[in-house]
């Protein structure tokens, strides 16, 4: 029987009853913190690292709820963040109205920046010895900062309407996409206690994930309807995208190439982790 839907239920729930309580008399401020983190999302990266706990050490994954928390609110700051009228400038987010819509500028960009530094306190307040604790905030904090996330993002945003090569374009992704994405394996070899080894695996297994789902956004762009995909496309005729840059069949010829790649990566990793991490994503593989 397959165990992680019944932990990633037990996570969801979790989720919905860590709202911050925040006393001010601010009259939306605390209902706007943690409205995107409850309004749905795959949880993707906190799905990734609690599969890897559960596969080498499922007695921690009740001590790993937090860790993965405080990951999947980071990535909803850079969500909130990205929608900002500065950059996407995007009414809708999950289905739900974006914070900078429903109420001002303002609250959205600082609801972004509170659940960006709330994801570190939550990692201070996790019951887990302090060299863990300090292992995955310098794994969130380099990954989902300057030197990943946020450099791919000024990266992305500043050369938005110049044609780059293939090489920078490669860099941007790894930065803005593939390092928060590699971050959440090694948090969960961090947590499971895996050796150096096993955590160097699962950042470069990580790293040929973010670029490959990159690569596969860019083809479903290209080729689905907005019913197909379920959300908008043909969005990207005039961006940096790899179909752009390669043409649709060298895009996907790449992204087969980086699919068969992470599923030998899952084989050289323990049999559990093998298992679940091709039950969580084989079926993004068929396009």
């Amino acid at each position: 029987m397959n165990l992680m839907p019944l932990v990633f239920d037990r996570f969801e729930h979790y989720v919905k009853n860590q709202a911050p309580k925040v006393a001010s008399f601010h009259p939306h401020f605390e209902a706007a913190l943690w409205e995107m983190v409850v309004n749905g999302g795959k949880r993707f990266r906190p799905k990734l690292l609690l599969s890897i706990v559960a596969s080498y050490k499922p007695k921690m994954l009740e001590k790993a709820f937090a860790p993965a928390l405080a990951l999947e609110i980071l990535h909803t700051y850079s969500l909130i963040h990205d929608d900002l009228p500065a950059m996407d400038n995007a009414p809708l987010r999950r289905g739900f109205q974006t914070l900078h819509t429903k109420y001002d500028e303002t609250s959205a960009t600082l609801v972004g920046d509170g659940l960006n530094t709330h994801a570190f306190y939550l990692l201070t307040k996790a019951k887990l010895k302090p060299k863990t604790k300090v292992k995955l905030i310098q794994c969130l904090s380099y990954n989902g900062g300057i030197y990943g996330m946020v450099l791919g993002q000024a990266l992305d945003c500043y050369f938005e309407h110049q044609k780059l090569p293939l090489k920078q374009l490669r860099f941007i992704h790894l930065n803005k996409t593939a390092k928060l994405i590699a971050a959440s394996l090694q948090m969960g070899g961090i947590l499971a206690d895996c050796d150096k080894k096993t955590r160097k695996s699962l950042y470069k297994l990580g790293l040929d994930l973010g670029l490959f789902f990159q690569i596969r956004d860019d083809i479903v762009d290209a080729t689905q309807s907005e019913q197909e995909a379920g959300k908008p496309t043909q969005h990207d005729t005039d961006k940096n995208s790899y179909v752009n840059l390669l043409g649709l069949e060298a895009a996907k010829k790449e992204a087969k190439n980086l699919s068969d790649s992470i599923l030998t990566q899952f084989k050289t990793l323990n049999p559990k982790a093998n298992k679940i991490l091709n039950e969580l994503l084989s079926h993004y593989f068929i396009f």
